[in-house]
């Protein structure tokens, strides 16, 4: 028989879809960036990464209590004859709309290992023909501040844009960054900077080395 949870579904929802949201906002705010256009936010989120897997248990915990609650029986309201009434739960508290919750949470959650697709892939640049060969260089980088695959892309595409840089290739995992490029047209300092740009930081800047 249906019934109205004693606990509103609408409150544990919503409470299980932002603890989702901020267990992966660490690696959704670097896609933002781009599409935005606000490098420097990339990073805001940093933070929370060490917190990761707390708001998922928050999250599983939250979802689960829902449901539980959702889906205990219960007795049903009465009339005034002492007739049993089965209640009608509103939108909010129906089992459709804790599903879909529970499939976004779930979405929102398992984001940092499919993040990194929504970016454009960084093609290598052909160098351009000219009267003298073009000396490129590579410079490798540590890269602080990355929490996940989708900062590393987010690098990559930022530092690619750059008009003297032909390759870029960023290791979430090594926290490194090795970038192909002509200084003649794209000085160090610049490559630095559009990394340092997109709100992560050269742990290795060239005036150290």
């Amino acid at each position: 028989m249906n019934s109205t949870p004693a606990t509103p579904t609408k409150s544990l929802a919503g409470t299980g879809l932002l603890a989702a949201l901020a267990a992966s906002l660490c690696c959704i705010t670097p896609l933002l960036a781009i599409v935005g256009g606000l490098g420097g936010v990339a990073s805001t989120f940093a933070w929370l990464e060490p917190l990761r897997p707390y708001l998922i248990a928050l999250t599983v915990g939250v979802l689960g209590f829902a449901w539980y609650q959702h889906l205990r029986p219960a007795p049903a309201a009465a009339d005034d004859c002492g007739c049993p009434v089965p209640s009608k739960p509103s939108l909010m508290q129906s089992r459709g709309f804790l599903a879909t919750v529970t499939v976004l949470a779930v979405l929102l959650l398992a984001f940092p290992y499919y993040g990194a697709r929504f970016y454009p892939a960084a093609a290598p640049k052909p160098v351009v023909a000219t009267s003298t060969a073009p000396v490129l260089q590579t410079s490798s980088y540590r890269i602080g501040g990355m929490t996940c695959e989708a900062c590393a892309r987010h690098v990559e595409h930022d530092v690619q844009q750059l008009p003297g840089v032909q390759s870029v290739q960023v290791s979430y995992e090594k926290g490194t960054a090795q970038v192909r490029f002509n200084a003649a047209i794209t000085p160090v300092a610049q490559v630095e900077a559009a990394i340092n740009g997109t709100g992560y930081s050269v742990l290795n800047p060239s005036a150290t080395r």
